[in-house]
């Protein structure tokens, strides 16, 4: 293992900080690493294995699908690519959809779509158009993305940066309304903050926001490539406000854990700026993504992931909850994307992914202070009650038990 992860570091950018443990192999809820030990995971890659490590499904389709045709470019028309973003839309009740690869460059399309919107549908002057964002907020790394972060690791060393985004607090629709002038083009938001700790707004804050939005001719444009497709509890988790907005990201579980996939969704309004040589992706929209895209879809629907993630997410954060432990500040989340936020004088959630690695269970912390639990979403109860035994003990170890 050590040899490993020392070639890792020699030849790799040192970009990440990786727990120790060497994966080579994953089936369902689990990982196994070189040595054969298993452990139970609770990051999902960031939702983008919301299905569970070798769906068989999953594989069955992307297997048939690379044996006749994996990759054309958009250059042509293809049998997958129609088939696969007309699911997307009726299940979205979105009128169009661009399809990409990965989560930023959905985002990036967002932005694009955005500005063009302002500029030929709402009127406002060349070079002028805003974008409201939220402090805390996470769409990715480009350098237009990082520019609008609040982070400032994220910003440091990479500017100067694109102007045209002002920031407000999140979960204040006031703040949103005030920033609002004729130059703003759009209000891009996640439902919930995952990378920004698991955060979640006041109940009816998106449906706050649509209302302010529809009012100034705003566009509402939802980034859910992390919270999207099941992981809340609903499809979407826009739609626990019952809104639906004018553009939205999805990405991460799209793509099954398989391979990237994602996609900017929109009005058609919207849509239509986009012209022949505007915008494109050599990988987006490529059969084999298609296939495996749709079979996800599919998949989501008929094994009601959704529901279950909601029943699943209630049990575990009021097992959590249940254990009262000074160390725990805050239990936040909703369906299966869970937030233990920790006392950093007691512990850090760095330390904390690190004992329950030591005891079979992946995780991993934001910003120091947050252990992430976002299992796959498949998971069963009996493994839930595997994850919190292993959390309740290692509240034990740190000598602070209640």
């Amino acid at each position: 293992m050590e040899q490993l992860i020392a070639l890792e570091k020699r030849v790799c950018a040192n970009n990440y900080d990786p727990l120790p443990v060497v994966l080579r192999s994953g089936a369902g809820a689990w990982l196994t690493d070189i040595h054969g030990k298993r452990y139970l995971d609770l990051m999902s890659a960031y939702s983008a294995t919301s299905f569970g490590h070798g769906h068989p499904r999953l594989l069955a389709a992307l297997t048939e699908q690379a044996q006749r045709l994996a990759m054309t470019s958009r250059a042509y028309y293809t049998d997958r690519l129609g088939p696969f973003l007309s699911r997307l839309c009726e299940m979205t009740r979105m009128d169009r959809a661009l399809p990409m690869n990965t989560g930023a460059e959905a985002v990036e399309t967002a932005l694009k779509a955005a500005r063009k919107w302002a500029y030929e549908v709402k009127g406002v002057a060349p070079d002028r158009a805003q974008i409201v964002v939220c402090a805390g907020n996470f769409a990715g790394r480009t350098t237009t993305i990082v520019g609008f972060s609040s982070e400032a690791q994220y910003r440091a060393g990479f500017g100067p940066f694109a102007p045209g985004f002002v920031t407000v607090p999140f979960g204040d629709a006031a703040a949103l309304e005030a920033a609002i002038t004729p130059d703003t083009a759009a209000f891009l938001v996640e439902p919930i903050q995952g990378e920004g700790g698991i955060v979640v707004p006041p109940d009816g804050y998106l449906a706050q926001c649509r209302a302010i939005c529809t009012r100034h001719d705003v566009l509402l444009i939802c980034d859910e490539v992390q919270t999207g497709l099941g992981r809340t509890g609903r499809l979407l988790a826009c739609d626990h406000d019952g809104i639906r907005p004018d553009g939205l990201v999805l990405g991460k579980a799209l793509g099954g854990g398989l391979l990237p996939v994602s996609a900017f969704l929109a009005r058609d309004d919207v849509m239509a700026v986009f012209r022949p040589g505007d915008h494109g992706s050599t990988f987006g929209g490529n059969p084999l993504a298609c296939a495996v895209g749709l079979a996800a879809l599919d998949l989501l629907e008929e094994e009601r992931l959704a529901q279950r993630a909601q029943a699943l997410g209630a049990l575990l954060m009021a097992e959590l909850r249940a254990l009262r432990h000074p160390a725990i500040r805050e239990i936040r989340g909703r369906g299966l994307l869970i937030g233990m936020e920790l006392d950093p004088a007691q512990v850090s959630a760095r330390v904390f992914c690190e004992r329950l690695m030591h005891r079979g269970i992946l995780s991993k912390d934001t910003h120091g202070t947050v252990v992430r639990l976002a299992p796959p979403l498949i998971i069963s109860e009996q493994e839930i009650g595997i994850a919190v035994v292993a959390i309740a003990a290692i509240l034990q170890d740190i000598g602070i038990a209640a």
